[in-house]
C-alpha cells in the first residue's frame, strides 16, 4: 500500500540551523498494516508523516501509494487518498460550521467540495448512524457548531471525517496527546475499532510507549532521522516498555532521555 524509498529531508540547508530531519528513510506497508511510530524529540516522526502527506517536498527519495509515485504530487491532490488526524483537536475541522456540514465536506473529499447541492435525507441518515457509533451523543447535535464541542468530541469527529471515504492510508500524528487520559483512551479505542472495521492501512505517531505496543501489528522506532528498530507480529505482542528502552540503547548507543515518553510508560 505504501512504499517509502530512501527519503531525505534537510531544513535550513547551508545555515547554522541546518537540520537533517530524515536520513534515507525507507519503509514498506502492506495493505491493512497498522504501524505505530515512536521516538524521542527531533527523531523525525512528524517530519516523516508530513513528507508522506506532502506538506513540503522531500530532497531525495520516492514515495509510492499502491505503486503510484506521488513524490512530486502537491498536498491537496494527495488528500484524495489520505486521511489525517492532527495533534491539535482544533485542526482538521471548520469551527464555524455545523457537525453535518463538516461531515459533508469530508464526504465530498476528492470531488467537488461544495454544499450547493445541500445534504439530502439519505446522506444525513448515514451521518447520524456513523456519529451514533462514537457513543458521544453527537448524532443528536447535527447542526451544532463544531467549535462548541469538547476536545475529545472534536477529535473523534475529525477521526470520523478522516475515514469517512475509506482512505488508502490513515496518518495519525499524536492525535491523543492534547487530550486528558480518559478522553485519550476513548479516542484511541475508537481509532482501533475504525481501523479494524474498515481494514485500513495506518501510521500512528505516539509518545506513549504502552499505546505503541498495544496498538497495531507493527512498531517502528526512529532516532535522528532514521528507523532504528522495526518489529511486528508475535515479537511485538511480547514487547514490554523495558524492552523498547533496551532496544533504543542498543540501536542508538545512548539512553532514552525523553521525559514526556518516560512519563507515559
Amino acid at each position: 500500500m505504501l512504499e517509502v524509498k530512501n527519503i531525505v529531508k534537510t531544513f535550513n540547508t547551508g545555515t547554522v540551523n541546518e537540520k537533517q530531519a530524515l536520513r534515507s528513510v525507507s519503509l514498506t506497508l502492506a495493505d491493512g498494516d497498522f504501524v505505530t511510530v515512536i521516538g524521542g524529540n527531533g527523531a523525525g516522526k512528524s517530519t516523516f508523516l508530513n513528507a508522506i502527506a506532502g506538506v513540503w517536498p522531500v530532497d531525495g527519495g520516492r514515495i509510492l501509494i499502491e505503486g503510484r509515485d506521488i513524490t512530486r504530487l502537491p498536498e491537496h491532490k494527495r488528500a484524495r487518498f489520505l486521511g489525517r488526524v492532527f495533534q491539535d483537536p482544533m485542526t482538521g475541522t471548520a469551527a464555524d460550521m455545523g457537525i453535518e456540514e463538516n461531515l459533508a465536506l469530508a464526504f465530498r473529499r476528492g470531488g467537488i467540495r461544495t454544499l450547493k447541492q445541500g445534504i439530502n435525507n439519505q446522506e444525513r441518515q448515514l451521518y447520524e448512524e456513523m456519529l451514533a457509533k462514537l457513543g458521544l451523543g453527537l448524532q443528536t447535535r447535527m447542526t451544532s457548531k463544531v467549535g462548541l464541542l469538547s476536545g475529545g468530541q472534536r477529535q473523534a469527529l475529525t477521526l470520523l471525517m478522516a475515514t469517512l471515504r475509506r482512505p488508502k492510508l490513515l496518518l495519525l500524528d499524536e492525535h491523543t496527546a492534547a487530550l486528558d487520559p480518559k478522553t485519550a483512551r476513548k479516542v484511541l479505542d475508537l481509532t482501533g475499532e475504525i481501523v479494524q472495521e474498515q481494514g485500513l492501512t495506518a501510521l500512528m505517531v505516539t509518545h506513549n510507549m504502552k499505546d505503541a505496543i498495544q496498538m497495531g501489528n507493527r512498531l517502528i522506532m526512529m532516532h535522528e532521522g532514521r528507523i532504528i528498530y522495526d518489529v511486528a507480529g508475535e515479537e511485538k505482542k511480547r514487547l514490554q516498555v523495558e524492552d523498547l528502552l533496551r532496544k533504543f540503547e542498543e540501536a542508538s548507543g545512548e539512553e532514552f532521555a525523553n521525559d514526556r515518553m518516560m512519563l507515559a510508560k
